[in-house]
């Protein structure tokens, strides 16, 4: 009994050490997932802020804008209706309370609502990125610049009459009473702080307003340029700090969301400590334990799922789904990287190019008879500038799936893939050296030719290029290759067709030439070009070309044309004697 009573101790021992066991692993792993998606949740809010802190960068640009739309300015130096109008607007914007100053294309002031010692030096570094914005044809953003202990930050919009630039209106923004400085001080929170900074790493606007004016770590200023909310660490004041910076603001400015490391990772971390010695001291805490980190899986479950569609959102390939007429009801974020443009609202076919829109068609409307049916295609898509780009089309009917309600199609950027799939086949038709069609393509376009037409094929053995080869090098003789092949073809009509076939043979056909036709006049053509000097890495270079003709009947064999027509060549390189130049063959 006793020994039975010390196994039910041993056993529940034993299985509460695994519940423990267990549950401080399954808490370990949910903690890792959080701290997951907790770090995903702060790039997220990140970006969010930075989003909004940009937008109303682009709302003060579009203020200035709008009042040069609306009054119209003389642009004369000292004009007092325009330093009137600079002053009203002034006093009524909610950006630019600190004054205006309009100035010509160069930065000489015209007018302004205040006296020019105080305005920022016009050689201030501050207006460095405010001029590269002007200089590419939008509003400009300063960085932060002081005027008499005072923070100001300049915004410029261009003033044009007709269509050019004629001037530049600024408007100063006290770096203190800013729209920015409103909305960071409505996120202040103790646990962190939320800060605006420009491209110097000047701080513009903080949820702690000491720290306007100053400079922010080192570590975060090298960051300003991420496009997309990253994490830095770095140590401020002996405190272990992480950061989360979104940069790609207007004029360089950053978001920038700091907080000590403890703060960040604590709460967490002593959650998890907690529910671990839980498990430790009874069951039915572990329980409990166990029923909260389901809680959590089941979290983590839902937040993976969001990060699925976010994955499907983001991801290279495009996403469309299309209404039974082949209208865009949704496309990914993708396909307007891709295609420059959002297709929402176009019809596909629009878009297809006007070789494949017919095919489509066909196949789409099948695709609509059979539910839940597949169709694969190639097709190519215009892009905003016109151009075209092939795509992998695979399209699922989904039009009875409720969730989707609509055609699905996933395309893949197929562009580079085709291209050189293009010059594969080029490549294999073609002689890599002159770029004239190879034997092979020869013998497709005779076969071709010879099913319903004659052909008269000039087989043309180059006379003195193995000279040239030994005395100037191969470099020479390939050069002289190419500049044979030229000649020759610009003898020829576009519907002949001019091969390199060997070291110097190259063949002609004529398609349309019969025994009935005088090629004659052709043949002394080509042998006068060959024969006329060539100029070769500085030498005068001259050959021949011993020419055999046979004018070939529809239907004739190819491979007995070209060997009648070489044979035709070898009679006339030898008759022509053994003192003539040439190569000769074995």
């Amino acid at each position: 009994m006793r020994l039975r009573s010390w196994l039910v101790v041993g056993v529940s021992v034993a299985l509460l050490l695994g519940i423990g066991g267990a549950g401080i692993f399954m808490n370990r792993s949910a903690l890792e997932a959080v701290e997951r998606v907790h770090r995903d949740d702060s790039l997220a809010l990140a970006t969010n802020n930075a989003g909004l802190a940009g937008q109303l960068l682009r709302v003060s640009a579009k203020e200035l804008a709008d009042f040069t739309g609306s009054h119209p300015l003389s642009l004369t130096a000292g004009d007092p209706g325009d330093t009137a109008a600079l002053a009203e607007y002034s006093q009524k914007s909610s950006y630019f309370t600190y004054g205006l100053v309009l100035t010509d294309l160069v930065g000489n002031p015209l007018n302004a609502t205040r006296t020019a010692n105080m305005f920022p030096d016009p050689q201030s570094v501050g207006y460095k990125p405010l001029i590269s914005s002007i200089a590419l044809g939008g509003p400009g953003f300063s960085s932060i610049m002081t005027v008499k202990d005072t923070l100001v930050q300049a915004v410029a919009v261009p003033i044009v009459v007709g269509s050019r630039p004629a001037a530049l209106l600024y408007g100063f923004i006290p770096v203190a009473k800013s729209q920015l400085q409103a909305y960071l001080m409505k996120l202040r929170d103790a646990s962190h702080v939320s800060m605006l900074v420009d491209s110097a790493g000047t701080v513009g606007a903080s949820s702690s307003p000491d720290r306007l004016g100053s400079l922010a770590d080192s570590a975060v200023i090298a960051r300003l340029g991420a496009q997309e909310a990253v994490f830095v660490t770095y140590t401020e004041n002996g405190r272990s700090m992480i950061a989360t910076v979104h940069g790609g603001l207007p004029g360089g400015w950053a978001y920038v969301r700091a907080q000590s490391t403890a703060t960040f990772d604590g709460p967490m971390r002593n959650r998890s400590l907690t529910t671990s010695l839980a498990l430790f001291t009874m069951l039915l805490v572990g329980i409990a334990g166990l029923a909260v980190l389901g809680y959590r899986s089941q979290l983590v479950r839902r937040r993976a799922e969001e990060r699925f569609s976010a994955l499907v959102e983001h991801a290279p390939d495009v996403v469309t789904v299309l209404d039974g007429d082949g209208q865009v009801v949704y496309a990914s974020p993708s396909g307007e990287r891709i295609l420059g443009f959002i297709a929402v609202g176009t019809s596909v076919f629009d878009i297809i190019h006007p070789e494949e829109r017919g095919p489509v068609h066909e196949r789409f409307a099948a695709l609509l008879q059979e539910r839940g049916g597949l169709e694969r295609m190639q097709v190519r898509v215009r892009q905003a500038d016109g151009n075209y780009r092939w795509f992998d089309f695979t399209a699922s009917n989904q039009l009875h799936n409720a969730a989707l309600g609509g055609v699905v199609i996933n395309a893949r950027d197929i562009t580079d893939s085709r291209e050189m799939q293009d010059r594969l086949a080029h490549d294999a038709h073609h002689d890599p050296l002159t770029g004239l069609p190879n034997r092979r393509r020869l013998h497709q376009r005779l076969a071709d030719s010879l099913r319903a037409e004659p052909v008269a094929v000039l087989f043309v053995d180059l006379d003195g290029f193995k000279p040239v080869n030994d005395e100037l090098g191969h470099e020479a003789g390939d050069d002289l290759l190419r500049r044979v092949g030229a000649r020759l073809a610009a003898c020829l009509r576009p519907c002949d067709v001019l091969a390199r076939v060997g070291g110097d043979e190259f063949v002609v056909l004529l398609p349309g030439i019969g025994p009935a036709d005088d090629t004659s006049a052709l043949f002394e053509r080509l042998r006068a070009v060959v024969a006329e000097p060539f100029e070769i890495h500085g030498h005068e270079v001259r050959i021949g070309a011993s020419i055999g003709v046979h004018l070939a009947a529809p239907g004739e064999q190819p491979d007995a044309v070209l060997r009648t027509a070489d044979e035709a060549m070898y009679a006339v390189k030898n008759a022509a004697g053994p003192d003539r130049p040439g190569r000769h063959r074995a």
